[in-house]
């Protein structure tokens, strides 16, 4: 069942940024660099693991209606999208099958 939005997008992306930072972040050691930290932000509470879907399981146990925000552990965000991927994928272009026929 999903949970109405109780927040704005803005305020959610505020309230978990605060969170992360002051609860969050200085309890995370090296080994979580990569890892998926997700966050209520009502109340504060989160999980971290690699796997998104798990620690989101996790969490939504502990509280159904959670308002999550979601950062990945050494970046400002979950996911990327634009320029990054563009240079990546100039450098690791699959051949296309097809070209011998052509």
């Amino acid at each position: 069942m999903a949970t109405e939005p109780r927040y704005s997008r803005d305020e959610v992306a505020r309230r978990g940024d605060e969170i992360y930072d002051r609860e969050v972040l200085p309890r995370l050691s090296p080994e979580d660099e990569g890892k998926f930290a997700l966050i209520d932000v009502e109340t504060g509470d989160y999980e971290v693991d690699r796997d998104e879907m798990e620690a989101s399981d996790r969490l939504l146990a502990r509280h159904p209606d959670a308002q999550i925000w979601t950062r990945q552990v050494g970046s400002r965000y979950a996911r990327r999208f634009g320029p990054r991927y563009d240079e990546l994928s100039r450098r690791y272009t699959v051949p296309d099958p097809m070209e011998d026929f052509l």
